[in-house]
């Protein structure tokens, strides 16, 4: 389907708290290494692209948060003063760069199974997705048949089943329905028929799925029946006691369930 074939890119970064206020992240660990690296402040700021002020503010929150100084001025002298990391800054530095290269792993981890998290997440929103047809099919927009006012609509579904749909030409422009992409098909229960010995039979309704009686549940007035179908997948009916009794429908049994193409709702996924 399309969307399996689209490039999926991870990316995450690694921010710290303390108490729920923002310690830090890649940008003032960085600092902090400028300031080790180059034993001075304004250096240090010029190279992480940031002002005096705002590095010494960032120090000065990280310090705060730490309980402790992370940086301190050195006494000047014959080459003058400077600034370096505390000991606890250094170990700062030191311990941000493992948990970096520990989530990079991981980063890289997930970016392998990118492909597979893409799918599995279209499968999760479509499961979580309500309606009140019975019968939900999805697949892949396999013809476009244009038509005066209707187009006609070949999805092929898993199984390499293919199901007809008749929409108005305005629903397949605003759906977006084009050879290739991802589209589902919902049908209700009530709109599908069941026929037996259907042998050399032909019909007006252009959809035909043949299956086995999984289940037959009875009701006061109507029997649903679930057919689970040669390709996979399954297919549930409503009809009346009457008809079950007459059709003789009962698990085990194969049965054919045909619906008309105009009884096919399409949906795209969002």
């Amino acid at each position: 389907m399309e969307s399996a074939k689209t490039n999926i890119k991870l990316q995450g970064s690694v921010w710290m708290t303390v108490g729920g206020e923002n310690f830090g992240g890649p940008g003032r660990i960085e600092l902090l290494a400028k300031i080790a690296e180059c034993g001075s402040i304004t250096q240090a700021a010029k190279a992480s692209k940031m002002s005096y002020k705002t590095a010494w503010d960032a120090i000065d929150s990280m310090s705060n948060l730490a309980g402790e100084p992370l940086v301190e001025r050195l006494a000047g002298g014959k080459g003058g003063g400077g600034t370096r990391l505390t000991h606890r800054g250094e170990q700062l530095v030191v311990n941000f760069r493992l948990i970096q290269r520990e989530h990079r792993r991981f980063i890289e981890q997930l970016a392998r199974q990118a492909d597979d998290l893409a799918n599995d997440y279209l499968l999760i929103r479509r499961m979580s997705m309500k309606t009140s047809a019975r019968n939900e099919f999805f697949g892949t927009v396999a013809a476009v048949k244009p038509g005066a006012v209707n187009d006609e609509i070949e999805l092929e579904v898993p199984g390499g089943q293919k199901l007809i749909a008749i929409v108005t030409h305005g629903s397949v422009e605003n759906l977006g329905l084009r050879v290739g992409s991802e589209a589902f098909a919902l049908i209700k229960a009530s709109s599908i028929i069941l026929v037996t010995d259907a042998e050399g039979a032909r019909f007006s309704a252009r959809n035909r799925l043949t299956g086995t009686i999984a289940h037959v549940q009875p009701g006061a007035v109507n029997t649903e029946v679930v057919l689970e179908l040669a390709r996979g997948g399954s297919v549930a009916a409503i009809v009346t006691n009457e008809s079950s009794a007459a059709l003789g429908l009962e698990v085990g049994k194969t049965v054919s369930a045909i619906f008309k193409a105009s009884s096919v709702i399409l949906g795209v996924p969002v």
